[in-house]
């Protein structure tokens, strides 16, 4: 018995029922790829954003610092620090790090200082990739800063105008200065947006009278090195200061990360479980329609196995079908996805947990974006299927063949 030829043309002795079956799994595993891009474009590109915009992989502060900060609680020897983790290949920046008051014309509003090297800070951070106006810091413009954005309108300012930083300098003189704006970033973060205020480190040492010493700095791993590996690591090249991973710094964004992951396997749960109830049932009525076929085949000298191979071979035709067409509407669907998105332009002022949204949603397309619900839809069709093939294959010639 050719059994390939025979399955085939039982799949088509009722197109509609094989068809509503091949139309149902193609859309549910073309939702489920395109779901998963989606999600996983969505989930990756904020962790992108707290990673190579604002946080770093880790993070390492003078103990006490990130309890009760202060521009006294410091990292003695930044530079030895960051030779250290040049040594063992990560990649750092110091950051100095204070409060104050900014004023222009009759507008003020509260600060958050950032100091820092731009051409080294580059390297750890993209934060400089996220102006919308103007162009980031210079080392050869001290008295030049880069503003957030709703800092910018809540003083009144643009590239070019001028503001005044009012501090309390580390000797305890006030420090005061003017400054002219060199850019305004677009959205990054609410602190970052509301409040913050980058210069060089140079120009910071000399408003704050802070010589020598940072209070942050930042650091990204290898590629290829884990988390928690490097985050012990760091820790290690760090003694006697704190290293904490950026999960450790941001834990409601991480749990907020891991929730959306999980979020997504539930989804793709509830429709594989749906997809098997429909095959389930499509399968089950295709033998009770067959039940008569089944026991002539039977008494002919087909064997229980010859019967479940042609039940399994039906099924897998029919899904074999559907993950080509599934697959081929997916195809272009995810690369318009992943190369022009979706515009969020006009939701660019929104946050979530405190990190900035971008302003186009993209799919993160990978081998895994096709093989995972594949397989998955797979397994469970094929799951579904074994009960309708066990009637099939067990039942009595006799009792068959006077089935009415």
């Amino acid at each position: 018995m050719d059994t390939l030829k025979l399955a085939w043309r039982n799949v088509w002795r009722n197109p509609r029922r094989s068809g509503v079956t091949i139309a149902a799994t193609s859309l549910a595993l073309f939702v489920m790829i395109f779901y998963s891009g989606l999600v996983s474009g969505y989930l990756s590109g904020m962790e992108r954003n707290v990673i190579d915009v604002e946080v770093g992989d880790a993070q390492i502060y003078a103990e006490g610092y990130r309890k009760r900060p202060s521009l006294y609680t410091k990292i003695d020897d930044p530079d030895a620090l960051l030779g250290r983790l040049d040594g063992a290949g990560f990649k750092g920046s110091a950051r100095l790090l204070g409060n104050g008051l900014a004023a222009a014309g009759d507008n003020s509003a509260g600060i958050l200082l950032r100091g820092l090297d731009p051409e080294r800070d580059a390297a750890v951070s993209k934060v400089n990739t996220q102006i919308t106006s103007g162009a980031w810091l210079d080392p050869a413009a001290q008295s030049e800063v880069v503003v957030g954005k709703r800092l910018a309108k809540t003083l009144g300012v643009g590239v070019g105008d001028e503001l005044v930083v009012l501090s309390q300098a580390a000797d305890g003189s006030t420090a005061n200065d003017l400054y002219k704006v060199r850019g305004v970033l677009g959205p990054v973060s609410d602190p970052v947006d509301r409040a913050t205020v980058f210069m060089n480190e140079d120009a910071f040492r000399e408003l704050m009278v802070f010589p020598e010493g940072a209070h942050q700095v930042l650091v990204r791993k290898p590629a290829e090195l884990p988390l928690p590996e490097a985050t012990a690591e760091i820790g290690a090249l760090a003694p006697s200061l704190e290293a904490k991973s950026w999960k450790q710094i941001m834990p409601v964004v991480a749990s907020m990360l891991d929730t959306g992951r999980s979020a997504m396997m539930v989804m793709f749960g509830v429709v594989y479980v749906a997809i098997g109830i429909i095959v389930l049932n499509a399968m089950l009525m295709a033998v009770f329609e067959r039940i008569r076929e089944f026991g002539i085949l039977k008494a002919l000298g087909v064997g229980p196995g010859g019967v479940l191979s042609l039940i399994f071979l039906e099924t897998l035709i029919q899904t074999v079908i559907a993950i080509l067409i599934g697959v081929a509407v997916s195809v272009p669907v995810n690369y318009y996805m992943a190369t022009v998105g979706l515009d969020l332009a006009s939701l660019s002022g929104m946050s979530i947990m405190g990190m900035s949204m971008d302003s186009v949603w993209r799919s993160e397309i990978t081998t895994e974006t096709y093989t995972q619900p594949i397989l998955a839809l797979t397994m469970i069709i094929l799951l579904a299927v074994i009960y309708p093939a066990m009637r099939a294959a067990f039942v009595k010639p006799l009792d068959a063949i006077h089935h009415q």
